[in-house]
């Protein structure tokens, strides 16, 4: 007969792995612990009425089946810590995407560092692409948001949509789009305002120039009114092609933007 602290020892794990509830994995792993419930319910059954079962059989069954339900619950939520909770999405074009210089000298890549310093437990995702426009930025958006879930995101986006002179109501439109989306995923935005050259004549420039002060008003946004102030038309914090910042630059860049972002952060 099996000793009866064997029996008592198979009753405690069954007790365990019965009681897991299945609404904390997911589907796929929902599916084999209940597989494995179901095999162990049975074993339970036969122990009871097989008597030539010997108790370092039963101990070792118990270890394998220890080391295979932990395995199973430790994995998915190792998964969900590596996510990180306070996430910050910076989103915009080539201004962003630290064009023509090393990533490591982007403005981007130094707030993630001054993040740091101030130990500020906040992630910053770079989804900034060289020459996007406000609607290559409106179709990606929404799978943007369903994959780094951000607390916060930097919208810098329209100086390509300006530059190639696009239909500045289709490009507001655009941006309220992504800034409602952001909004009603809870996620906070600040608006990086831009200007443009008067190749397209005053009234364009002036209407680009206002499309963000408008957007910031009525979605009650903290915006910089031009992203690059104190650096535009600077030739010495300028790339030869007389558009994007040199890595001399990107300090400014953030000192510009950072008044607005340090309030949004959790303390």
């Amino acid at each position: 007969m099996v000793n009866v602290q064997a029996q008592l020892v198979m009753l405690n794990w069954s007790y365990l792995i019965c009681t897991i509830q299945p609404e904390q994995m997911p589907c796929f792993f929902m599916k084999v612990m209940q597989m494995i419930k179901m095999k162990y319910l049975w074993f339970i059954g036969q122990l009871v009425n097989w008597q030539w079962l010997n108790r370092q059989w039963v101990m070792w069954q118990c270890m394998l089946l220890l080391s295979t339900c932990l395995g199973l619950l430790v994995a998915p939520q190792t998964h969900a810590q590596s996510t990180s909770p306070n996430t910050i999405v910076v989103y915009g074009d080539s201004l962003s995407a630290a064009y023509g210089i090393a990533q490591t000298a982007g403005w981007v890549h130094l707030l993630q560092q001054k993040l740091i310093q101030e130990k500020r437990d906040y992630q910053v995702v770079n989804a900034s692409i060289s020459g996007e426009t406000t609607s290559g930025g409106l179709s990606r958006f929404a799978t943007m948001l369903r994959t780094h879930k951000p607390r916060c995101v930097v919208l810098e986006l329209g100086a390509n949509d300006g530059l190639r002179g696009l239909n500045l109501a289709v490009s507001e439109q655009n941006l309220a789009s992504m800034i409602q989306q952001a909004q009603q995923q809870g996620a906070q935005v600040v608006l990086l305002g831009m200007k443009i050259p008067p190749n397209y004549g005053l009234k364009y420039t002036q209407q680009f120039s206002d499309m963000y002060r408008k957007l910031a008003q009525q979605y009650s946004l903290p915006w910089v009114p031009f992203f690059l102030a104190e650096v535009a038309g600077n030739p010495a914090l300028v790339q030869s092609d007389g558009l994007h910042p040199t890595a001399t630059a990107q300090p400014q860049l953030l000192k510009n933007v950072w008044p607005y972002v340090l309030p949004l952060l959790k303390p």
